[in-house]
């Protein structure tokens, strides 16, 4: 995966929904992916990060590229916001 369309994508993706990428981190085989979010005007929710997330997906296909990802906020941990996630995707 090329980091600089990552980057594009995340940054594009987070300004849609008034938030700032704050943090990314790659595992050492750059396939684990672990991004951060901030909001200046209130707290990250749910959807900001599942919107992260989906424009993530939308862009890069996993199959391809073979990627793990994780979206959160400093309020919530990338497994808990995958947990939240998976919880509102069985819902569905």
């Amino acid at each position: 995966m090329d980091r600089t369309e990552l980057v594009k994508v995340l940054e594009a993706a987070a300004l849609e929904c008034g938030c700032s990428v704050a943090a990314l981190a790659f595992d050492e085989d750059d396939n684990v992916i672990d991004v951060t979010i901030t909001k200046e005007e209130g707290p990250v929710s749910l959807g900001d990060c599942e919107h992260v997330h989906r424009a993530v997906l939308a862009a890069f296909d996993r199959d391809v590229e073979d990627y793990a990802l994780t979206v959160g906020s400093a309020g919530i941990s990338g497994a808990e916001a995958d947990a939240l996630l998976r919880e509102m995707e069985d819902k569905d």
